[in-house]
């Protein structure tokens, strides 16, 4: 079965940098880490989920939420079996729980979804890692 595990989460000062890791494992021979787009989300305190960032499966194509943009970078490493988000220029407001997901997608609304909708589907959706941006 496929896990999901992020890494990376901390507290941190405003205008810092955090570097956050997804290691995906639990492919079968059918079906491998470059099959899939993947991306991350995050959870403020008292708010919904809102997805982030979603890479391709090659790599070629990424896409932002405009909070984000310019300031986060998603990237993978296909023979790791791993994507990372690196978060530069953090604001109190990037504080949240943040999830590595499987199989994003930008929506025609512009926003940053997942294929299995709103539910954390274990497959496809990682245990999160806490980023806290505090003086």
């Amino acid at each position: 079965q496929l896990q999901l595990v992020e890494s990376g989460g901390g507290l941190v000062q405003p205008g810092g940098s955090l570097r956050l890791s997804c290691v995906v494992s639990g492919f079968t021979l059918e079906e491998g880490f470059d099959l899939y787009s993947f991306g991350w989300f995050r959870q403020a305190p008292g708010k919904e989920h809102e997805g982030i960032s979603c890479i391709s499966s090659s790599g070629a194509v990424t896409n932002y939420v405009d909070s984000v943009a310019g300031r986060f970078t998603i990237s993978r490493d296909n023979a790791k079996n791993t994507v990372y988000l690196q978060m530069n220029s953090l604001k109190p407001e990037d504080t949240g729980v943040y999830y590595c997901v499987r199989e994003c997608f930008r929506s025609r609304e512009n926003t940053i979804k997942v294929i299995t909708g709103d539910t954390r589907t274990a497959t496809y959706w990682g245990q999160g890692t806490q980023v806290t941006v505090s003086p």
